[in-house]
C-alpha cells in the first residue's frame, strides 16, 4: 500500500513531493490538524483514534511545509507553515 501511496503523490506534480521515498505510521491525533478547505470553511477531515502513513517536506526556498496524511482509503496533502500554523488542504484524494 505504502507504494501505491507514494506513487500518488509523485503524480501530484509537486517537485519536493517527488522527493519523498519513505513514509512513517503517525497517530491520527497528531497529523488530524485543522486546516483551511478548498471552499474556505477550517475542519478537520481524518480520524483522531486512526493511523496513517505519513510526512513532512519543506518547500523549497520558503518557510512551509507540506505534510502527507493516507490510509487505505485517502491521502490528504495539507501546506502549512512552522508547527502547523495556517494549514490549508491542497488535495485529498482518494486510494
Amino acid at each position: 500500500m505504502k507504494e501505491k501511496i507514494l506513487e500518488k503523490i509523485h503524480s501530484l506534480g509537486i517537485p519536493e513531493l517527488t522527493e519523498i521515498t519513505s513514509l512513517n505510521e503517525l497517530d491520527g491525533s497528531f497529523v488530524n490538524m485543522e486546516c483551511k478547505l478548498p471552499n474556505g470553511l477550517s475542519a478537520q477531515i481524518l480520524d483522531d483514534n486512526k493511523k496513517y502513513y505519513g510526512t513532512q517536506v519543506e518547500q523549497e526556498g520558503g518557510e512551509r511545509c507540506y505534510g502527507i496524511a493516507a490510509d487505505d482509503k485517502q491521502i490528504a496533502v495539507y501546506e502549512y507553515g512552522c508547527n502547523g500554523i495556517d494549514a490549508e488542504l491542497i488535495a485529498w484524494l482518494k486510494l
